[in-house]
């Protein structure tokens, strides 16, 4: 008899929680913005030279031992690097983009931080962690990190917080293996919109965004 109510007891509990369980709400899926789109691939900005200048990029470049691309195979690694890109991250709500030779990774910045704030969120660190996988073993590129803002505040308050989230996000891909000399970060502010005048909110969380620039490195 003890054994009878001893199972009748746990059976109970277990439907309890089972009830409980389904009640529970799960954590909400990340939101990909409406009008988050391939716009924009042709702006000076990113059909300008790397970071730094490729004769100052290149010296690390060598220092670091990496093996330069001859021309005939940057545009098949280049193609290979986006398919692989692709791959990667299918689903998440990137675009990648071909750019004059290279390649643009384009991310909302919802999938990487807060409102006002340069710390990377935990919850998008997957979504960075796979871009630094591949990116680290594809490591015949120049990496620049871009990041963008709305026009919300002032001009120079945008440009200090998108230099500080560049920052965040070049130090989180050399944290994670992309080499350090292949490395550099600007933040643009709200010099260089998706969308010009923003006429919703929409288009403001466009215009948020984070960009990783990959550049064939030909020596």
């Amino acid at each position: 008899m003890n054994i009878s109510r001893g199972l009748k007891a746990l059976f109970l509990y277990s439907a309890i929680a089972a009830v409980a369980g389904c009640q529970s709400a799960a954590p909400p899926p990340v939101a990909v913005p409406a009008a988050f789109t391939a716009l924009g691939t042709s702006a000076p900005y990113l059909m300008g030279d790397v970071i730094g200048g490729t004769k100052a990029r290149a010296a690390k470049m060598r220092a670091a031992k990496i093996k330069p691309l001859g021309a005939g195979e940057a545009i098949l690694y280049m193609n290979d690097l986006a398919a692989e890109l692709r791959r990667q991250t299918a689903g998440i709500g990137l675009d990648i983009l071909p750019v004059s030779g290279g390649i643009v990774v384009r991310i909302p910045a919802t999938f990487t931080f807060d409102t006002g704030s340069a710390a990377i969120k935990p919850t998008t660190d997957a979504t960075l962690l796979e871009i630094a996988r591949t990116v680290k073993a594809r490591n015949r590129t120049y990496v620049d990190v871009l990041a963008h803002s709305d026009t919300t505040g002032t001009p120079e308050g945008n440009r200090a917080l998108s230099e500080k989230r560049a920052a965040a996000v070049a130090t989180y891909l050399t944290g994670h293996g992309v080499g350090k000399a292949r490395t550099a970060s600007r933040g643009l502010g709200e010099s260089a919109p998706l969308y010009n005048p923003e006429a919703d909110e929409s288009q403001r969380a466009a215009n948020r965004r984070i960009e990783i620039r990959l550049v064939p490195y030909r020596g």
